[in-house]
């Protein structure tokens, strides 16, 4: 068994942006033409806590194979304690025996996975006109690396608009911003009004568990990366063309989607599937006169990718503690 920590992760990973985005999308258009296995995640949840969740994400992928699963836990009152609000566990198992084969700290893959889909869609996506600007809605480690990996997808970007419901939050992000990405213009925005008119291409990263948000005093043709999934109301959601990474999986857990299909009885309103752009099957029209909204329920594919690719570099250059007797031995 190979345990992999989280510095080593980082290591790895650190300065890879651009090779995490092709290699995300390669894992959506493998997912597309159906070269995955890919079970609903499981929630577990708390009689006595409903803020707080541990959520299973088995996987397989194919092209070469792959199997495992992230274990991966949501307590937001961490935040508020100086701890980071989730942690995640990765298990690959052996294609050929089934046989656990590494642990691998899954907290930063999940984030960078996140992260690189997100890039993804505003690159494949685009914004009419082109990107001069972002706007992120939740100042937290996931909209940091949504940040850090859009700009490697679209280096024209460079101004960032920050809102957090907690303005020392939002002012922190800042400093950060300044220290890490100097090239940018930060600003932080009164509310989420103003926030939402700065740019057309906004980054929803919180820990909303009800819609509250619609985009009323945004440019009509907004690009939006609803990556906590639950802001945008039901009405917003069917006013705008819809792109998932899956839509039998993101219609599920109340998410804003899920709500409009409980609403609307169907699910006609998801366009198409981030997969599909990839492999060139569907094109946003160029002329656009409504939003388009990109909600990534997050795919276990893509963590499984990130940590195959985490493993093979840390056996390569001999990083990671090797766990002999782990497993029992022969029968």
């Amino acid at each position: 068994m190979l345990i992999v920590d989280h510095t080593t992760v980082r290591r790895v990973l650190d300065g890879c942006e651009r090779e995490l985005i092709d290699l995300v999308g390669q894992t959506y258009a493998e997912h597309d033409q159906g070269g995955s296995v890919l079970p609903h995640s499981i929630f577990l949840r708390f009689p006595d806590d409903p803020r707080n969740r541990i959520i299973g994400l088995p996987a397989y992928l194919g092209g070469p194979p792959r199997a495992g699963i992230k274990w991966i836990s949501s307590f937001p009152g961490n935040i508020g304690e100086g701890r980071e609000r989730a942690s995640a566990a990765i298990i690959l198992n052996s294609m050929s025996t089934g046989r656990p084969e590494a642990l691998v700290e899954g907290s930063l893959i999940s984030a960078r996975r996140t992260a690189a889909g997100a890039a993804l869609a505003a690159r494949e996506i685009g914004v009419p006109g082109g990107a001069r600007g972002i706007v992120l809605i939740g100042c937290g480690v996931i909209n940091f690396e949504v940040l850090r990996f859009t700009v490697a997808a679209l280096p024209e970007i460079r101004r960032v608009t920050l809102y957090d419901a907690d303005p020392d939050r939002a002012a922190a992000f800042a400093g950060r911003v300044r220290e890490q990405l100097p090239a940018l213009e930060v600003s932080t925005a009164p509310g989420i009004g103003p926030a939402l008119a700065a740019d057309p291409l906004v980054s929803l990263a919180t820990n909303a568990g009800t819609p509250h948000l619609d985009l009323s005093g945004a440019d009509p043709a907004t690009t939006v990366l609803h990556v906590s999934l639950r802001d945008l109301t039901v009405e917003t959601v069917l006013s705008a063309d819809n792109i998932v990474d899956d839509t039998d999986h993101v219609c599920r857990e109340n998410t804003s989607l899920h709500l409009a299909e409980k609403e609307t009885g169907s699910r006609d309103f998801v366009t198409a599937t981030i997969g599909s752009l990839v492999r060139g099957r569907f094109r946003p029209p160029s002329a656009r006169t409504r939003p388009v909204i990109f909600s990534p329920f997050g795919l276990g594919v893509l963590d499984l990718a990130l940590a195959d690719l985490v493993v093979t570099r840390a056996r390569r250059e001999g990083l990671g503690v090797a766990v002999d007797g782990f497993l029992p031995g022969p029968a």
